[in-house]
This record gives C-alpha cells, structure tokens and sequence, in this order.
C-alpha cells in the first residue's frame, strides 16, 4: 500500500524499489500516466527519445531536397540600388 503525500506544489507517492528494479525504471526515466475507471496505470514510456546526435545522423540520410535545402534561386534583375554579388 502507498500514501499520497505533499510533494512542494504537488502530491505523489513512493514507488517501492523492487517494483522500480522488476520494470528496470530508474531517477528521471520517463513513465506514462493513464486512468482506467478508479484506477491509475504507470507504464514505462515507449516513447525513444533521442539525442541530437543520433537526431542528426537520422537527418543526414535524408535527400537534400526534404532537408528543406533550398538550390540557387533566380532573383532576376536588380530592381532598385540593392546589388547581391
């Protein structure tokens, strides 16, 4: 059995570490929360959360053209003063 208590602003409970080392959770992994009925469901989170890193490797296979890389564009004449060289 677990007792909400006050956590700050918040409430929670403590989760008893053999419960935490059966579902191989551990400090700030992330879990999701959902309700059924009375009851509440704390599931580890499917959610892969990469890293910038292997965020990056997964954006270098991509074709140039849905990199949002942009080729040379044709401005036509110079309207006014401005002159780009």
């Amino acid at each position: 059995m677990a007792k909400i208590q006050k956590w700050g602003n918040s409430n929670g409970i403590k989760i008893p570490s053999s419960i935490l080392k059966q579902l191989d959770l551990k400090i700030n992994d992330k879990v999701d929360l959902t309700q059924e009925e009375d009851k509440i469901i704390i599931s580890k989170s499917k959610k892969n959360h990469k890293t910038i890193e292997e965020r990056l490797a997964m954006f270098n296979k991509l074709p140039n053209q849905e990199k949002g890389r942009v080729e040379t564009y044709n401005w036509k004449e110079d309207l006014g003063k401005e002159k780009f060289k």
